[in-house]
């Protein structure tokens, strides 16, 4: 059996046709997709939002104390600390009752500029009423509140 020059180009051509459209399986099938879960985007509370609105406050204020300036009015509405929507499993309890009034106090001392205790101890007292109801209420933001503290 003898090819002709037609029947080997045919040949050579079916050769390389098979060798192109051999595929191999592993890479050719498209990489498994899962299905990634919808992200939720979490929204605080209007608590975390008010708690948060009180640290950027305190904050300002610390700098405002280190640098020697005397801090005169309060931005924050407090009394909002009574009616604000708590975050998820979190109530007003008893303990946290007991302490809202006072650290609403203490912490309008700080803008007190008739009192005659030192700017400083004002600021450190109302602090420390943050962390006195977190140490039972909420504890996570613990850390974050002893920066607060003016050394």
């Amino acid at each position: 059996m003898e090819f002709s020059s037609n029947n080997k180009i045919f040949a050579f051509a079916v050769v390389l046709l098979l060798c192109f459209n051999c595929k191999d399986e592993t890479e050719s099938k498209p990489a498994d997709k899962k299905e990634k879960p919808e992200l939720i985007m979490h929204q605080p509370s209007e608590m975390a939002n008010l708690m948060n609105g009180m640290y950027a406050y305190n904050l300002q204020i610390k700098q405002q104390i280190i640098n020697g300036e005397t801090p005169v009015s309060m931005p924050l509405d407090l009394m909002k600390l009574h009616s604000a929507e708590m975050s998820n499993g979190h109530a007003r309890t008893a303990v946290w009752n007991s302490k809202v009034d006072g650290f609403i106090t203490a912490q309008q001392m700080v803008v007190d500029t008739l009192s005659n205790v030192e700017l400083k101890e004002r600021y450190n007292t109302a602090i420390n009423n943050c962390l006195a109801c977190h140490k039972t209420e909420c504890t996570g933001p613990i850390p974050k509140i002893r920066k607060l503290l003016i050394q």
